[in-house]
């Protein structure tokens, strides 16, 4: 497992006092309330970051950087990741997962069939959807519904499911 979430993208700067526009890639837009720390992936790097403001614009967060006040400091790092920590991720319920740790497992049917690799997670408001890539290539989409995923082993890195009429 990773040590480090991506929580959001940097997206573009935010006026001229160095406050960035970030893309969120949590669930929850309110996360970032009370985000005090990020770490600042460059490509090459880590930097350590201090959150000190945040505000919201539409489905953007727009955050403010302890000792980054001009633009010119900021703007290189459009498109860049904003990580944080596990320890400083957010509180998970029993039956939710870091989409991060579920990629890559290998989904068997209750059957006991290996259906393939979980290669993505479609978010929807409905339910999420996943992705399994057969070994001859095909994609499997199945919903995250309690009828149809049956357990997960995130250690294992394995996924049990059932199959419901027509998903095939």
């Amino acid at each position: 497992m990773n040590d480090f979430l991506r929580v959001g993208v940097i997206t573009s700067t935010h006026g001229i006092r160095g406050e960035v526009k970030v893309f969120p890639t949590t669930d929850d837009l309110n996360r970032f309330k009370a985000l005090k720390q990020v770490k600042l992936d460059t490509g090459k790097e880590y930097l350590d970051l201090e959150v000190e403001d945040v505000k919201f614009f539409k489905q953007y967060a727009i955050l403010k950087f302890k000792g980054i006040d001009n633009i010119n400091d900021i703007e290189k790092y459009k498109g860049k990741d904003l990580l944080v920590t596990r320890d400083n991720a957010v509180k998970l319920e029993e039956d939710e997962y870091f989409i991060y740790d579920l990629l890559g497992s290998k989904v068997i049917s209750d059957e006991g069939n290996e259906l393939g690799e979980l290669t993505e997670i479609l978010t929807s408001s409905a339910n999420d959807v996943y992705v399994v890539k057969t070994k001859d290539g095909k994609e499997i989409l199945i919903p995250s519904i309690a009828e149809c995923i049956l357990d997960v082993n995130v250690e294992n890195k394995e996924i049990k499911v059932h199959l419901l009429p027509g998903l095939l």
